[in-house]
């Protein structure tokens, strides 16, 4: 992991400097790649080295084809477009962003490769090995509208709304249980406070036994006709509660976080209001971060991978803390602490309650 990410910034450090050197005529620029491109096309040469990329200034933009009866000498490399291969291709057939046809009277001396594409041999010919990198580069690279796409990408503005609307709607749920369930969010906060390796153990554990415990709970329901009918609802509930203990978690790490910086203020609903929010925002802050530079799909990949473990730990800690608290209904804080019993307390002739103590016997001997 620590190769991938020097990996990446070299890659991001050496596309910085790549565009000044493009040509100066306004055809040949428009065929050249342009930054991000040269980006992206810089990671897949260090991540996938087996490839055997050629620069980024081999690269043609757009649908390119091999005629029939001509021979391309080499590696052929397409982005944003496919590559239409009818006659001979000597070296590598390579198309990013795009697909890879293999049409019938046309061969590839070398490999047929798709990243972010597919390879279709249409009745063609590929010598070498047949690759299509699909779900892995899609999460490091950020698909660009060029041609042969199906959609355009996600704009950086449209990247952070989202993340604005799962803030909203945290904020909006975070205040309904500090209405109507705050005593059971104060209940898990104080285990959170009080047992705080052990939530984490908990929630680890707790996250390995999710699928098992659903897994047992269809087997236990499958053993009779009726349970077989319940098997639906079942799966529904168990979710709903997944996700409940989930999000009160959650918000419990929040308010825990944002109580940090109210460590001098009395405890009042309006403190735990404040510190829920600033709670929030220290944890979706790393996800609008990541969605800010989304533009940059190095920096975003790095950014959005320590949203997910930041998120990820909040997680762990917080249902750990639920189910210790059993989701707030349990005992509030410790356990009681054992009650002092004034030596002197039967002497007391006339207690609070009106009810006279009993009277410690005395051994008297009689004088004769």
């Amino acid at each position: 992991m620590r190769a991938l990410i020097v990996g990446a910034y070299a890659a991001a450090a050496m596309a910085s400097a790549l565009p000044a050197q493009q040509p100066a005529d306004a055809a040949t620029r428009a065929q050249a790649p342009d930054g991000r491109l040269r980006t992206e096309i810089l990671v897949i040469r260090t991540l996938f080295a087996s490839l055997h990329t050629p620069p980024a200034d081999s690269f043609r933009i757009g649908t390119q084809e091999v005629a029939a009866g001509s021979t391309h000498q080499g590696t052929m490399a397409v982005a944003r477009g496919d590559l239409a291969v009818r006659g001979r291709v000597t070296g590598n057939a390579i198309a990013l962003h795009g697909d890879v046809i293999v049409f019938p009277g046309g061969s590839v001396g070398g490999n047929a490769i798709a990243v972010d594409g597919r390879v279709r041999t249409a009745g063609g010919v590929v010598d070498g090995d047949v690759r299509s990198i699909r779900g892995i580069t899609g999460s490091i690279l950020a698909r660009t509208g060029g041609a042969g796409e199906q959609g355009a990408p996600v704009s950086t503005w449209g990247a952070m709304k989202q993340v604005l609307g799962w803030f909203a709607v945290l904020v909006a749920i975070g205040i309904g249980v500090l209405l109507f369930a705050e005593r059971n969010l104060d209940v898990v906060v104080r285990s959170l406070d009080t047992q705080f390796a052990r939530a984490f153990w908990t929630g680890l554990l707790a996250q390995a036994a999710a699928i098992p415990a659903l897994l047992l709970i269809l087997l236990a329901l499958a053993v009779s006709i009726i349970g077989i009918l319940l098997i639906p609802f079942a799966v529904v509930a168990y979710i709903i509660a997944l996700a409940g203990l989930l999000t009160l978690g959650f918000l419990a790490v929040a308010r825990f976080t944002g109580r940090a910086f109210f460590r001098g203020a009395r405890d009042s609903r309006a403190v735990h209001l404040r510190s829920l929010l600033i709670g929030l925002v220290v944890y979706l802050g790393l996800w609008f971060l990541a969605a800010a530079f989304v533009w940059n799909p190095v920096a975003a990949s790095v950014l959005r991978a320590i949203a997910v473990a930041g998120s990820w730990v909040a997680i762990t800690f917080g249902l750990g803390s639920t189910i210790l608290s059993r989701a707030g209904t349990g005992r509030e804080g410790e356990r009681a602490a054992p009650r002092v019993v004034d030596d002197l307390a039967w002497a007391t002739p006339t207690p609070v309650t009106g009810v006279v103590a009993a009277r410690r016997p005395v051994v008297t001997t009689k004088s004769t």
